[in-house]
């Protein structure tokens, strides 16, 4: 059975959930293999975690030439790892920089490249939400080594160790690969919310919340949440463009989206449409946000997510 590899996303060896779940689409495709790209503090912390996950084998590519750069360094290396082993295909989480990572790879090695995933079958059938979320098409790469971006809480990750074999790869990064350089980068502030992108749950806002986010915030901390806003109120500075759901924002597929005071424009409804279950409080009984939801509360928010807040937070205790 050929091996498929695994882009690993980690943070100091802490492995993100997107890339356990992408371990359990893997095993459809063949043997896992993760690829881990740190130092050795790095791979002892993340190794037992991807074992854990159902990693056959660990490549560990040492980033001392890679970090201080942007993704040209990492895609040449992927590209002499892909070289090396042949796999099935490559799996990258879908994000800013994994996308970019896979576009660049697809050239290098001249296979076709399928991005934002939302599940991949026996065979590297995906299905892709597409045209702002209007359809869903089934697609496969038929040239050269599938290249597939999986956007994140598109399955549950399954534990089920593997052989977990670690494996150092050495690879040379060439002069061109160097030109664009980190000089400076400076952590965001910790929220003690999850990503946005990774959440199971978020709650987002919009227009209606006339700027105040303390009812949206307190709904999402009682409920373990991320919290997301719609372009209107970004556009308005009410929050930053981090936070931004939609087209031109942040694509999310959590197991629980709550839409509040956002009225559910296309460009909104592009970016959250794939959620499982999706909540809706909004004054308008018209918004075009209630043809689709679940559930719909035609209300203030002001009155009605203080209201839930409370029932939740006394159901915890």
């Amino acid at each position: 059975m050929s091996e498929v590899l695994v882009v690993v996303d980690h943070v100091d060896g802490a492995i993100r959930k997107p890339t356990l779940e992408l371990l359990a689409l893997a095993k459809r495709l063949g043997e896992p293999s993760a690829v881990l790209f740190g130092g050795s503090d790095v791979a002892s912390a993340a190794t037992e975690k991807l074992k854990a996950f159902g990693a056959e084998k660990i490549y560990v590519i040492d980033d001392a030439e890679i970090k201080g750069y942007l993704v040209a360094p990492k895609a040449e290396a992927l590209q002499q790892l892909v070289e090396k082993t042949s796999p099935a295909a490559v799996l990258f989480v879908s994000g800013y920089e994994g996308k970019e990572v896979a576009a660049r790879l697809a050239i290098k090695i001249g296979s076709g490249l399928i991005t934002d995933a939302v599940d991949v079958e026996d065979g590297g059938v995906t299905t892709q939400s597409v045209f702002a979320g209007n359809f869903t098409v089934k697609a496969k790469v038929t040239h050269g080594t599938p290249l597939i971006t999986v956007k994140p809480n598109s399955t549950s990750p399954v534990e089920e160790a593997g052989a977990g074999a670690v494996e150092e790869f050495a690879v040379t990064i060439s002069d061109s690969a160097k030109k664009a350089q980190i000089v400076a980068s400076q952590p965001r502030q910790a929220s003690g919310r999850p990503e946005l992108t990774e959440a199971a749950i978020v709650v987002s806002g919009g227009r209606g919340t006339g700027g105040d986010f303390t009812p949206i915030e307190g709904l999402a901390d009682a409920l373990g949440a991320a919290v997301g806003a719609s372009r209107a109120a970004v556009d308005s500075g009410w929050m930053p463009h981090t936070f931004q759901v939609g087209q031109t924002g942040k694509t999310v597929s959590p197991q629980l989206y709550v839409a509040n005071g956002i009225s559910g424009a296309i460009q909104h409804r592009a970016g959250m449409q794939t959620s499982k279950t999706i909540v809706a409080v909004n004054k308008d009984e018209e918004a075009p946000i209630f043809e689709l939801v679940d559930f719909g509360v035609v209300g203030d928010l002001h009155a009605v997510l203080p209201a839930a807040t409370e029932q939740i937070n006394q159901r915890k205790g």
